[in-house]
């Protein structure tokens, strides 16, 4: 219990502070920087529980997470003017914390499945998808993005492949253990596509209009 805590903790801070950083680039004001953070950080988990039909959603029941979120974004809303100059700067730590967000979120998505008696391959690895990349697609849609899984980026095949590491290590490890490797693995191949550029094939015409 206190691991999952404590990776639940970790994925909020982490997608609280990728959204917060979205919204100033945006250049919303500070309410919108917060509400961008929140949703990135629990909207995820919110669909995950209506899915599998936990509800009322535990971002609803345990309100810490929300304050977790808002605290993040409040946090980075003031470090910002000391970064703000060097857009490079921005650009990667946002990169690493959605990276981080993502693979916790993905592992912790899949554990919820297995933990809900859903032993089923597709649906693990679903709600390991839905909670590591659904907050930042809301986070995206609402400052006027194509959501980043949609356009380029290994983003969402890292959370695939992460939940089908978990779906069949489960069985054969300690959950604990299981969360690490999902972790891993899904921020890992996420950070092997920033750095080495890694995108799936889109065609010519869409390659010209990005």
């Amino acid at each position: 219990m206190f691991l999952l805590n404590v990776f639940e903790i970790i994925g909020t801070v982490a997608f609280a502070v990728s959204g917060a950083l979205v919204g100033m680039q945006k250049k919303l004001d500070l309410f919108g920087i917060v509400t961008l953070a929140v949703v990135t950080a629990i909207g995820g988990g919110i669909f995950r529980d209506l899915f599998i039909g936990n509800t009322p959603p535990t971002a609803f029941m345990q309100p810490k997470y929300f304050l977790i979120s808002v605290g993040a974004a409040l946090c980075t809303f003031i470090c910002y003017s000391k970064i703000y100059k060097s857009i490079s700067i921005i650009k990667n730590v946002m990169l690493l914390f959605d990276a981080i967000g993502l693979g916790v979120f993905t592992a912790l998505g899949a554990n919820i499945a297995i933990n809900h008696n859903f032993d089923n391959f597709f649906i693990v690895v679903c709600m390991g998808l839905i909670s590591g990349v659904g907050g930042g697609m809301i986070r995206d849609i609402l400052v006027r993005d194509i959501p980043l899984i949609l356009i380029k980026d290994i983003y969402a095949v890292a959370s695939i492949v992460g939940g089908t590491v978990f779906y069949y290590s489960h069985s054969y490890v300690s959950s604990s253990l299981g969360l690490y490797l999902c972790f891993f693995i899904t921020f890992t191949l996420r950070l092997i596509s920033i750095k080495y550029n890694f995108n799936l094939p889109t065609t010519k015409e869409t390659r010209y209009h990005m």
